[in-house]
């Protein structure tokens, strides 16, 4: 394990099997923890986590994606504090500096007309609102999201979530569609994606001027139900994310959702990007993974590590769009204040002064890179995807007809690379996708020691398959 410059002081808090009895009593029973035997975390500092004992962890899961500059750093625990120590809350019915500082920064980073900015606490939160604006702006009621899609879990947005894993049984989705995924892995059409690592399907399609031949295929999917399913142009809008995060790290055929926006524009529609996972650097090449799709979308949603664990959320738009909201008033108590504000800027800061950006794209493609070679040497790795620091690893139980790796070989690996110390996350329907979105801190050598952790695990486990 590479070394640590930071010692954690020893745990003092509550006796872990305590713990354990307040969690199964008294917290919400539908939050489930990772792993056979959960983890008491109590410390952590950039890639690191430290448990009760004081075991250290990488951690390549981030907090779900959430840690994009490193647990604890120096600079925003500074800022923080200072912020802390002077204001912690007005509301903005009054003016105060930082949230203002912090909306100038933060619209820079992105492109075109996408000036205006809405602060909030959650990416539930961001895309509620943006499914407001939408059908404020255009006048229209109907949206599409994309089938394995995760843009929430609020009553409202709920419905824009798109795998039975995360679905009540309660009427909701009421004027919302799911068009299908364009999977170049699973999906009905293999495809050639914006990766390193290419789909073993690729050659079921064709790559002509950079666009795939299967994106087309899908887009026409996509088409049925703007014909079929939606009053004659009166669409509202499209979401999608640039990767799919919850479900599996899903990379679209190339060209599609530049297809995509076309396709909706023509319908009335207006194009919402969900970047709550793949913003802020993490996809390497362009610090919003949107541009990895040469779009401009009408609407942004982010949040996750736009704070690095700090509970921030933002929905950035065009003048034209945010002007559909001074129909009536429009306020959040929390969102922009003042701690938030500092906090964000200072990621923001440390993001430029850091390069994490270009971290994230070296480290990622050698991270790839060498998860390829897994893919080719086990029969369980069935896919490799991702670009920068936003990776997939599918686990399948037979590479011929892609089926899920059964759940308790899935499990055992999962433990046994935590007891060795690595965390991972998982994610996909059926939860057999290894999901690597770490702080964009690590290090090649976080690398190695990552790869070594799963070719150990993988011989062992393969000796038993």
């Amino acid at each position: 394990m590479p070394a640590c410059e930071y010692e954690p002081p020893p745990y003092k808090g509550p006796d872990y099997n305590h713990i354990r009895q307040v969690r199964g009593s008294l917290l919400n029973p539908a939050l489930l923890t990772n792993f056979s035997s959960p983890l008491l975390i109590y410390d952590g500092y950039m890639q690191w986590l430290f448990d009760h004992t004081g075991k250290r962890y990488l951690d390549l899961f981030g907090g779900i994606v959430t840690i994009s500059i490193g647990h604890c750093h120096p600079k925003v625990v500074a800022a923080a504090t200072e912020q802390i120590n002077r204001l912690w809350h007005t509301t903005n019915i009054y003016l105060h500096p930082k949230v203002h500082e912090y909306a100038e920064r933060l619209t820079q980073t992105l492109p075109g007309d996408l000036k205006v900015v809405y602060f909030v606490n959650s990416g539930s939160d961001a895309n509620d609102l943006a499914m407001m604006m939408a059908r404020l702006y255009t006048k229209n009621f109907d949206l599409v999201s994309l089938r394995n899609s995760y843009h929430g879990a609020s009553p409202y947005t709920s419905g824009l979530t798109a795998s039975n894993t995360w679905k009540y049984n309660f009427a909701n989705g009421f004027g919302i569609h799911h068009a299908a995924n364009p999977d170049p892995y699973n999906g009905l059409w293999g495809g050639h994606r914006d990766s390193p690592v290419q789909s073993v399907r690729a050659s079921e399609s064709e790559l002509v001027d950079g666009v795939c031949s299967s994106a087309e295929k899908y887009v026409r999917q996509l088409e049925e139900i703007c014909m079929y399913s939606i009053p004659k142009k009166k669409l509202a809008g499209f979401f999608a994310e640039s990767i799919q995060g919850v479900g599996g790290t899903v990379q679209f055929p190339l060209g599609y959702l530049k297809k995509a926006f076309e396709l909706v524009r023509s319908n009335g529609g207006v194009c919402i990007s969900d970047e709550v996972q793949t913003g802020f650097g993490r996809t390497g090449e362009h610090f919003w993974g949107f541009e990895g799709h040469d779009v401009i979308p009408d609407i942004v949603t982010m949040a996750k590590g736009i704070g690095n664990g700090f509970p921030l959320a933002a929905v950035v738009t065009t003048p034209d769009i945010a002007k559909t909201m001074t129909g009536a008033l429009h306020f959040n108590t929390f969102g922009g204040n003042p701690i938030s504000s500092a906090v964000g800027l200072s990621v923001l800061e440390v993001i430029e002064e850091e390069k994490i950006q270009q971290n994230s794209l070296e480290v990622g493609t050698y991270f790839l890179q060498k998860l390829a070679k897994l893919r080719e040497d086990y029969t369980i790795v069935g896919d490799v995807r991702g670009k920068g620091l936003m990776i997939g690893i599918e686990m399948v139980q037979d590479k011929t007809n892609q089926t899920p790796l059964n759940p308790q070989t899935m499990m055992d690996i999962w433990d046994a690379c935590r007891d060795l110390g690595v965390i991972l996350g998982r994610g996909g329907l059926y939860g057999t996708v290894f999901r690597i979105k770490p702080p964009m801190c690590i290090t090649h050598a976080d690398v190695d020691f990552t790869i070594a952790v799963l070719q150990h695990v993988l011989d062992e486990t393969t000796k038993t398959l």
